[in-house]
């Protein structure tokens, strides 16, 4: 797949989506620390999430790179801004910034039950 390609599913993506998670492994079973890291911060503040697993595309794995100019996954995207990798979104959930990013973009967690 040529960077275009990947650069338009990836919009398509994080246009579908109010938070994208791309990461090794998925949600379920991630595939490296920081990726599960970024995963159990998302399942604490109980956001609903896109993860998508950039292991299975080398393609994929390398465009999110190129696409946002950041050298590492996971990356996390909320309403379609990208907010950054494992120690930005760690900072930021530790401060209480990134659950005030998502009550600002209207982004509530799922109920429970």
């Amino acid at each position: 797949m040529s960077q275009d390609a990947i650069n338009e599913t990836i919009r398509t993506t994080i246009a579908e989506n109010d938070v994208v998670l791309f990461m090794k492994g998925n949600a379920k079973f991630p595939q490296c620390g920081f990726s599960a890291q970024v995963a159990q911060m998302l399942d604490h503040v109980g956001v609903p999430y896109k993860d998508v697993n950039v292991l299975e595309d080398d393609t994929l794995r390398e465009g999110i790179k190129a696409f946002t100019n950041w050298p590492t996954i996971p990356q996390l995207y909320i309403k379609g801004e990208f907010v950054g990798g494992c120690d930005i979104v760690r900072e930021m959930f530790q401060e209480g910034e990134l659950q005030k990013m998502l009550q600002d973009k209207g982004i509530t967690a799922a109920a429970h039950g």
